[in-house]
C-alpha cells in the first residue's frame, strides 16, 4: 500500500513536468528598443528562454539588466561573438529598423527563425535582401506588431468578411501619440528613431506602418495601386530631422484607405475604421468595439462589444514565433506577421515617402 502511495506520488510530481511545454530559446539582438520589456514578460511566462543577447553599448546592457535581472554574462558586443557560445532557435530584433538586415544576414545561414519589430526593414532594398535570405534558407522572418494581438482587430475583420456590412468601400487608421520626444523615452532608442537613415523616417515609418498592414490584411495580401502621401513637422525642436505628421492614402479598385500617422496627438491611439455599403465597424482600442447598421439618411443601429483577450498563441509575438517555429500555426501569405504581408508594407511606406518629397501620387507596379 505504502509503495502503491509512493508511486502515486512520483507520478504526481513527474507527469506535470514532462508534460510542461518547453521554452523556446531565442537570442535577443539589440536592447535600445522601447518594446524590450515585452521580451523579459513572455520569459517569466515560460513561453521563451533568453540564452543570449547582443548589445555594443555596455553601459546600456548593465543598465538593463539591472533594470531586467538577465546575467550579464549573457550579453555579447556582436552576433558572430554570440554565436560560438549559444544555440538559439530563433532571434528577436530589438535594435533599429536598419539593423533587421544585419541580423538576417546573420542569423538566416545558420538557420535560426527571426522575429523584428515593425516595420520589416527601412526600405524595399533591404525587404529584398532579407525575403531572399530567408527563402534560401528556409527559415521564418516574421514582423510584430502590437496591434496583431488586437481582438478587436480579428473581430472588426471576421466581421467585414462574413458579407454583413457589404463590400470594404473605406478604411480609416490612426495610430500614434503626443510624440516620443515627450515620452521621456530614453536617448539610445530616440537617437536612431530620429536618425532617417536608421529608422527610415519618422512617423511614416513609426506609425505608417501600422495602416499598411492592416490594409494589406484586409485587402488579402493585394497592392494598392497607389499611394499619396502628405507629410509634416510640427515639433522640430524633438525631431529636427524627420516628419512627425503623416496622411497617406492608398487607392483600391474598389476602395481607399486612408492611414493618419502623428507624434501629434494630444494622447496615444490605435484605432481602425472600416465602412462597407452597408455598415461600419470600429475597433476603438484592443478590446471595444462597435457596429453600426445604417438606417435611413443618417441614422443606425449601433451595438457595442468589450471583448475578451485572445488566447494563446495569439496573444503574444513570441508564444506565437514558438507556435509557427513548432509547426502548431501556419504562416499563410496574408496573414499579419507574413513575410508577403510586410514586403508589401515596406513597398507602401517607400512609396510614401517618394509621394511625400515629390509632392504627387506613385502609382505601384502590379
Amino acid at each position: 500500500m505504502k509503495k502503491a502511495a509512493l508511486l502515486l506520488l512520483i507520478i504526481g510530481v513527474i507527469l506535470p513536468v514532462q508534460s510542461a511545454e518547453k521554452a523556446l530559446p531565442i537570442a535577443v539582438v539589440g536592447l535600445t528598443h522601447v518594446h524590450l520589456a515585452w521580451v523579459f514578460e513572455s520569459e517569466k511566462r515560460g513561453e521563451i528562454e533568453i540564452v543570449g543577447l547582443v548589445e555594443s553599448n555596455s553601459a546600456l546592457a548593465l543598465r538593463l539588466s539591472k533594470q531586467f535581472g538577465f546575467a550579464m554574462s549573457k550579453v555579447y558586443s556582436d552576433i558572430p561573438t554570440m554565436m560560438k557560445h549559444v544555440t538559439p532557435t530563433a532571434a528577436v530584433a530589438f535594435g533599429s529598423i536598419y539593423e533587421h538586415l544585419e541580423v538576417v544576414e546573420n542569423m538566416a545561414p545558420l538557420g535560426v527563425h527571426v522575429m523584428v519589430e515593425k516595420p520589416l526593414a527601412v526600405n524595399s532594398e533591404h525587404a529584398q535582401k532579407m525575403y531572399k535570405l530567408a527563402k534560401k534558407h528556409q527559415i521564418q522572418l516574421l514582423t510584430n506588431y502590437e496591434t496583431s494581438w488586437y481582438p478587436s482587430n480579428y473581430k472588426a475583420y471576421d466581421i467585414i468578411k462574413s458579407g454583413e456590412l457589404g463590400d470594404i468601400r473605406k478604411v480609416i487608421v490612426r495610430d500614434g501619440h503626443k510624440g516620443p520626444g515627450k515620452l521621456g523615452l530614453h536617448d539610445e532608442f530616440l537617437e536612431w528613431l530620429f536618425d532617417p537613415v536608421q529608422n527610415g523616417g519618422g512617423v511614416v515609418i513609426d506609425f505608417g506602418c501600422y495602416g499598411a498592414n492592416l490594409s494589406t490584411w484586409l485587402m488579402e495580401g493585394q497592392k494598392p495601386l497607389s499611394v499619396t502621401a502628405v507629410t509634416q513637422q510640427f515639433q522640430p525642436e524633438f525631431n529636427p530631422k524627420v516628419e512627425d505628421e503623416a496622411t497617406i492614402v492608398l487607392t483600391y479598385a474598389q476602395s481607399q484607405t486612408i492611414i493618419q500617422a502623428s507624434w501629434n496627438w494630444p494622447m496615444g491611439r490605435k484605432d481602425m475604421e472600416i465602412y462597407g455599403l452597408t455598415g461600419a465597424v470600429y475597433a476603438d482600442n484592443s478590446q471595444e468595439l462597435r457596429v453600426r447598421l445604417a438606417k435611413d439618411y443618417d441614422g443606425y443601429d449601433e451595438t457595442i462589444e468589450k471583448l475578451p483577450k485572445l488566447t494563446t498563441p495569439y496573444n503574444s509575438p513570441f508564444s506565437y514565433l514558438k507556435a509557427v517555429i513548432e509547426g502548431k500555426v501556419t504562416v499563410k501569405p496574408t496573414d499579419l506577421s507574413s513575410l508577403e504581408n510586410n514586403m508589401t508594407v515596406v513597398e507602401i511606406l517607400d512609396a510614401a515617402r517618394e509621394s511625400a518629397d515629390k509632392g504627387q501620387t506613385v502609382y505601384l507596379r502590379q
